[in-house]
């Protein structure tokens, strides 16, 4: 028997964004400087496959700070981590190397700004998320309001409402943070913002290639983990742009087929922390069950690149 036809229509971009990559090469550089193990303090991406292939190299996960030999180098994850987690290092004479994403450091950096400045801050977050910790952790505890929706920001209480400002996790739904934003507005005329947008441009542009064929598809599959904002927000995305039937698998193995009976178009996307050997995986199984044609639906081109820290440049 014939197998049925099913068209892929794949989003770019997808996948790794260039924050991922730089946290990766940090820990992989800092294994060939410094020799195994290497420690990593929580997961350096929110994705198992690339844990995982850190750990067969020699990298060793842990919890907290009390996990690593004072004399073997720490890395910090890409998601960032409370100013405390660094003093605590330097406290134990641990060498630390920092994986924090670039433009997560920007926004723990406008947080630092506006507590210097006397202002309250409202950062817009999903509570316990660990960009959200280590945002959180830039400035004295009570600085900051966390709103995590439209109904939190309707209500949220300022100390003093001439003295306040926003900001944001960088992998929010780019529309659920704007409706946030405009309550707050509405609410607090002179609210001071980030001067350009926290939600990075990887998060935008996946969003926008997810809506560029979520229309078109009969069903959605996002790769990324559960744990995974910026992964989750895609499966939201989706739905909202009109594919109710959008899901997010790990691995092919995850994958319900009976989801994709009588699909003829099958959108495939990656969040930020999703290699692309996933994608390829997903698209063999599919090959397996159906005569897959490949169509790939670019939105643009992404060509941001981040630099090693210093002590690995040369690595």
């Amino acid at each position: 028997m014939p197998l049925p036809p099913l068209t892929i229509l794949l989003a770019k971009p997808r996948g790794f964004c260039a924050g991922v990559e730089r946290a990766i090469n940090v820990v992989q550089a800092a294994l060939a400087r410094y020799g195994r193990p290497v420690y990593v303090r929580h997961e350096i991406v929110h994705n198992r496959y690339v844990v995982e292939s850190l750990e067969a190299m020699g990298a060793v996960f842990v919890d907290e700070l009390d996990q690593v030999p004072t004399d073997r180098p720490v890395v910090f994850s890409a998601h960032g981590v409370p100013r405390a987690v660094p003093a605590e290092a330097r406290e134990r004479g641990i060498f630390y190397l920092d994986a924090t994403c670039p433009l997560v450091a920007k926004v723990h950096h406008e947080a630092q700004h506006h507590a210097r400045s006397g202002r309250q801050i409202i950062l817009i977050g999903h509570a316990g998320h660990p960009e959200v910790v280590g945002t959180m952790g830039q400035v004295p505890t009570g600085q900051v309001l966390l709103v995590e929706d439209v109904g939190q920001a309707e209500q949220v209480a300022a100390r003093d409402p001439d003295r306040l400002a926003y900001i944001t996790q960088t992998t929010l739904s780019v529309d659920d943070a704007s409706a946030i934003v405009a309550v707050l507005r509405r609410r607090f005329p002179t609210i001071q913002g980030p001067r350009s947008e926290d939600i990075c441009y990887a998060t935008t542009n996946r969003q926008q290639a997810v809506k560029a064929i979520a229309a078109r598809c009969d069903g959605l599959v996002v790769v990324g983990a559960s744990n995974s904002s910026n992964s989750r927000r895609l499966v939201e995305v989706a739905r909202s742009a009109g594919c109710a039937r959008a899901f997010l698998v790990s691995r092919a193995a995850e994958i319900d087929w009976t989801l994709l009976t009588g699909l003829r178009r099958l959108g495939l996307s990656a969040g930020a922390s999703a290699p692309e050997v996933l994608v390829e995986e997903v698209i063999a199984a599919c090959r397996t069950r159906f005569e897959v044609t490949l169509d790939e639906v670019p939105v643009t081109e992404e060509t941001v690149v981040f630099n090693l820290p210093a002590a690995l440049q040369d690595a």
